[in-house]
């Protein structure tokens, strides 16, 4: 952990880290997030007006979606383990691009929800991995609360919120705390409500529950990455004096995550050309695949196995 010796004396500047907020990396993750919710909201008009989605749609959707799951938790992993190096700003920023991540996977969900709903395999690991982004986005939240109460220093490491001194507070405290607390609930009951509809049957208010749904995660979204835009050195005005402008400047790990985004249109294009074969999945939306009550294939671990129907 940080001695608190270092939290004593601010230095004037903070370096750029162009690996958290540099331009390819805030545009890998809303570029993807814009591209998801768009497929997201496109499958989901579709099965409400019960017309058949497209299997190409469905497959670049849950493609970006685990980009976006994994992703949001291997940038918070990386903000935990440096903080002892990293400042408040660039914090802040893996925050907000972790509330990208939950709400843009959280829709893709919404619209993927048979599919998941089908195989208890993913299932269940999409369930742990969005504990396991929950977890990391509430201790990130704590992180954050406590940089807002106490006003540390912003050159200094976000490590530094559990040392003193901290300077006085701002006077706009409140809204700030009342925003972060805002985000680590909405974040929670984003959580609770993707479980739940996981777990659901059909029921007759489904569909307007997603609906609604989708729209509370891509205003979240869009918010999040609105800030991420404001707040970066690399889009807009940081309130951290930056030595250097390290994060405006393209280079190969810029680039990498922005061309990492073909590898799905890719692979699409082979399930176009029909070089890879995927079974339509909205013909066993319209039909139970397995002899249950409400067609879900069940957790071997807690109920028994149900072999699949005769085709």
């Amino acid at each position: 952990m940080l001695d608190s010796s270092n939290c004593t004396t601010a230095p004037p500047q903070a370096a750029s880290d162009a690996g958290v907020a540099g331009a390819g990396v805030l545009l890998s993750f809303i570029v993807t997030a814009g591209l998801a919710l768009l497929l997201s909201a496109w499958i989901i008009t579709l099965e409400i007006r019960r017309s058949s989605a497209s299997t190409i749609a469905r497959k670049l959707l849950n493609s970006f979606s685990d980009q976006q799951i994994l992703t949001g938790i291997l940038i918070q992993s990386v903000g935990l383990a440096k903080m002892d190096t990293m400042v408040p700003y660039h914090f802040f920023i893996i925050w907000m691009l972790s509330s990208i991540s939950t709400a843009t996977h959280s829709a893709a969900l919404l619209a993927l929800l048979n599919d998941f709903k089908r195989d208890w395999v993913l299932r269940w690991l999409r369930q742990a991995l969005m504990l396991v982004n929950l977890v990391l986005s509430c201790v990130s939240g704590i992180f954050i609360l406590q940089q807002v109460t106490k006003k540390v220093a912003p050159t200094l490491p976000i490590a530094c919120v559990w040392h003193e001194p901290a300077t006085e507070p701002r006077d706009d405290v409140p809204i700030s705390i009342v925003g972060t607390v805002a985000v680590m609930v909405g974040q929670i009951l984003v959580f609770a409500m993707a479980v739940f509809y996981l777990h659901t049957g059909t029921v007759k208010w489904l569909q307007s529950a997603r609906a609604a749904s989708f729209v509370i995660l891509t205003a979240i979204a869009v918010g999040a990455a609105v800030r991420c835009f404001q707040v970066s050195q690399a889009f807009g005005s940081p309130e951290v004096p930056l030595s250097d402008a390290g994060e405006k400047d393209w280079s190969f790990g810029q680039l990498l995550p922005l061309f990492l985004l073909l590898l799905p249109l890719i692979n699409s294009i082979e399930i176009f050309r029909g070089e890879v074969k995927v079974p339509s999945p909205m013909e066993d939306d319209q039909k139970p695949l397995f002899e249950t009550e409400d067609g879900f294939d069940r957790n071997p671990f807690w109920n028994s196995q149900i072999p699949l129907k005769s085709r």
